[in-house]
């Protein structure tokens, strides 16, 4: 039996029939047809004893069989590990921390294997978490800056803020199912009675292509994935017009990304989202498209901002961390570690503090930097990092992805002397390094600094 804002949605979902639900495997599939296959998942669940509570995990990518079984468990209220095969090398400890008492491996296709592993000791959060009967989900911080924490999220809670009807979208699945965002962007798609656009991969050549063959209206993603789309042209080879929005968060953007993005999307709205995976995603509104000034809150949040951080209460609040101690205050609070810049009722996110460079007490942030040397030419793409330093703790390096070779002596000279003609000379790079794209991203398409660390 699903919990009350769980069964709305579903119940809403269902009214929908033979709208399109997802767009996979080259063409759409109807809600009728996706309730039909949750169906065959809840006998599949019964006959393999997955009841309320049952920490399961699903392993693969956004597809119309994994979409059908992550509904057919929240149906049954068990707690939700979902997995991608980009974090592969790690699934054996996350699954320890998860208490995963079994798992479905999803194949390229419509297959799957079954693990069982039910002696898997529980975590005593969990533990207190069943005796709610809600369904519950456990994904993974990135683990940046050490080992990842699991979080413990009410699905139930997480839900409420999808009750209230708005008009669905075509949107590209794009964020990764392990990631809270991803997961949040395939709720709101279906509570809506939107469709649900699968990519092949996430290189720029098959999500235009996605969109082109499905005619998807919103594009959630990353500043990385946007610069990257740009800088490589493929877009110039596919129809990209029926795309309405493109929202972009996890990072902050460069101010010459957005910009030339405008300048390739003339008519879609561009819109800056915030989220947390321990908080929920806030209700977003820019103050132009072409601002990073945003507008954060809505039903269910509240902030605030404290000596130029920003702190948020939710009521989708996680339950907790497995592995680590909690985040909130007395008072339900979280300081999210991002430091703003507040106009009026709009804020600006300069940064993670985490990340920020202290050069002789002076502040830099990366994506000012970074902003700077991508629009300096020839840069595909750029990522800025602190580095110790004996007498002024940490001074500014980089690393750069050209569009064409260019001696390296030459390279350095010219992006140190643009960089002085817009940045304070604390901010300039010291040193700056060539390296392949794919050297300066994750697989989910964010950047990779050595934060507060020497360059590799």
């Amino acid at each position: 039996m699903s919990t009350p804002s769980v069964a709305t949605i579903f119940e809403r979902m269902k009214r929908h029939g033979g709208d399109p639900a997802m767009f996979w495997n080259g063409r759409a599939w109807s809600y009728d047809e996706l309730f039909a296959r949750v169906k065959e998942w809840n006998e599949r669940l019964e006959k393999d004893g997955v009841t309320q509570g049952t920490v399961c995990s699903i392993h693969g990518e956004f597809s119309f069989p994994a979409a059908a079984l992550i509904l057919a468990l929240m149906q049954r209220n068990a707690i939700l590990v979902p997995f991608t095969r980009a974090i592969e090398r790690e699934i054996q400890g996350l699954r320890e921390i998860a208490g995963v008492q079994c798992m479905y491996r999803m194949n390229e296709g419509d297959s799957f294997n079954f693990e069982e592993s039910r002696r898997a000791p529980q975590n005593e959060l969990v533990e207190r978490f069943r005796a709610t009967g809600h369904p519950g989900l456990i994904v993974f911080s990135s683990g940046s800056t050490g080992k990842p924490k699991g979080i413990l999220q009410d699905i139930e809670r997480v839900t409420k803020k999808f009750v209230k009807e708005r008009p669905g979208w075509k949107t590209v699945l794009f964020l990764m199912m392990d990631h809270f965002g991803g997961f949040n962007t395939f709720l709101s798609t279906f509570a809506y009675g939107g469709m649900g656009v699968c990519v092949s991969d996430r290189s720029p050549e098959a999500v235009c292509r996605a969109i082109q063959e499905s005619k998807a209206t919103l594009l959630p993603t990353t500043p990385t994935f946007l610069n990257l789309l740009l800088a490589s042209g493929v877009g110039r080879q596919f129809d990209l017009t029926s795309i309405q929005m493109i929202t972009y968060g996890t990072e902050v953007m460069p101010p010459a990304t957005l910009e030339r993005l405008r300048k390739a999307f003339p008519n879609a709205q561009i819109k800056q989202t915030y989220g947390l995976s321990e908080l929920g995603v806030l209700r977003s509104k820019s103050e132009t498209d072409d601002s990073l000034f945003v507008r954060i809150g809505g039903d269910g949040f509240e902030v605030k901002v404290v000596d130029n951080i920003l702190w948020i209460r939710s009521e989708a609040n996680m339950i907790g961390y497995l592995n680590a101690p909690q985040p909130f205050d007395a008072e339900g609070w979280m300081c999210t570690g991002d430091e703003v810049e507040v106009r009026g009722e709009y804020m600006r996110i300069i940064g993670r503090k985490s990340e920020m460079i202290n050069v002789g007490g002076q502040k830099v942030f990366p994506a000012e930097v970074e902003s700077v040397l991508l629009s300096a030419g020839n840069i595909k793409e750029a990522t800025v990092f602190g580095a110790r330093h004996p007498l002024m703790g940490q001074v500014v390096q980089a690393r750069v992805s050209l569009e064409e070779p260019e001696a390296a002596d030459a390279l350095s000279a010219r992006l140190r002397k643009h960089c002085m003609g817009h940045l304070a000379k604390f901010k300039v790079p010291t040193k700056i390094m060539v390296v392949s794209e794919e050297e300066q991203r994750s697989e989910r398409f964010k950047k990779v600094r050595n934060i507060q660390g020497d360059p590799k």
